[in-house]
């Protein structure tokens, strides 16, 4: 179960949702709907600390709520 923040806003540029994890450096995901988006995202999450175990690297502990809105 991922307890990693994350962040979900829409983009018009992209026009996706955009779903950022803050904690795990460059992980993201987007998705043409906002229940897209996350789902991506919980499977890049798990990539990411799959390719840090990987390659030795530190996985950080999630931190809860990072951000205020």
């Amino acid at each position: 179960m991922n307890r990693y923040e994350i962040i979900i806003y829409w983009s018009k540029d992209d026009q996706a949702f955009i779903a950022e994890v803050p904690e795990l450096a460059g992980c993201a995901a987007d998705g043409t709907t906002y229940q897209e988006a996350l789902a991506n995202v919980e499977t890049v999450i798990q990539e990411w600390i799959e390719t840090a175990k990987e390659l030795g690297r530190p996985i950080p502990e999630p931190k809860g709520r990072l951000a205020f809105a």
